[in-house]
């Protein structure tokens, strides 16, 4: 099964156009024609099937002829990682969290931080490319870059916890997971969270963990602590 992405359907849309490149794709690229049947989902849950009825390239439309509504997971993942120096480990993270389940990703910017800037809309459309590859009628949210302190005073989870290198008494992660409870974890630059940073997640009731014996890069990291979670909350 192929999935398509349209954000825009709802469960009282009837009718539907595909943009001008994702129209070019469906009737170039794979071919399709008036009468074959699409599956299309708007990331909030539900998956559509939906027939050609005009392949044109630059407006495939279609008619929806049925819906149907994936239940959510029995917890909520969120992960605050600060954006590594090179782009492209930033983006095999977004793409691998996205194919493993992940419901929130929020770019960090900490005291150590080698890039201060990112490029949302090319994440966008990784994480909607990893979506679609994987299936799921749930697209991950990615919330703009944010200052750690002003992250740490807003967010609350069921499970709070912070990934670090300092020599602290942690917790492994896998040990200190609840399964079916929402949680956040912070996973910080290649430089590693500051003391004072550190300090002030553990004033906000973050539990440091490790996430394993050897030293891992940021990208690894943020894999590890949400395959962690997937695999716990496995049935």
């Amino acid at each position: 099964m192929q999935l398509f992405y349209t954000p825009e359907i709802t469960t009282e849309t009837t009718t539907y156009t595909f943009s001008k490149e994702e129209s070019k794709h469906i009737v170039r690229v794979l071919r399709k024609r008036v009468d074959d049947v699409l599956q299309v989902t708007n990331g909030k849950g539900h998956i559509f099937s939906a027939k050609i009825t005009l392949a044109d390239q630059k407006n495939c439309r279609v008619v929806i002829i049925s819906h149907e509504f994936q239940q959510p997971k029995n917890y909520q993942l969120h992960l605050a990682v600060a954006p590594t120096k090179m782009n492209d480990r930033f983006e095999w993270f977004l793409e691998k969290a996205t194919e493993i389940g992940i419901d929130t990703i929020t770019p960090i910017l900490c005291e150590r931080s080698e890039r201060k800037v990112i490029k949302t809309e090319r994440f966008e459309k990784i994480i909607q490319s990893a979506t679609k590859q994987s299936l799921t009628a749930y697209f991950p949210e990615l919330r703009p870059l944010t200052p750690f302190s002003e992250f740490i005073e807003k967010h609350t989870d069921e499970q709070l916890f912070i990934a670090h290198c300092e020599e602290h008494d942690k917790k492994s992660l896998k040990k200190a997971l609840h399964a079916n409870k929402s949680v956040t974890i912070l996973i910080g630059p290649e430089g590693d969270f500051s003391p004072e940073e550190i300090a002030l997640a553990l004033e906000n009731k973050y539990i440091p963990v490790t996430l394993g014996d050897t030293r891992l890069r940021t990208e690894t990291a943020a894999i590890v602590a949400c395959h962690s979670v997937a695999f716990l909350n496995h049935d």
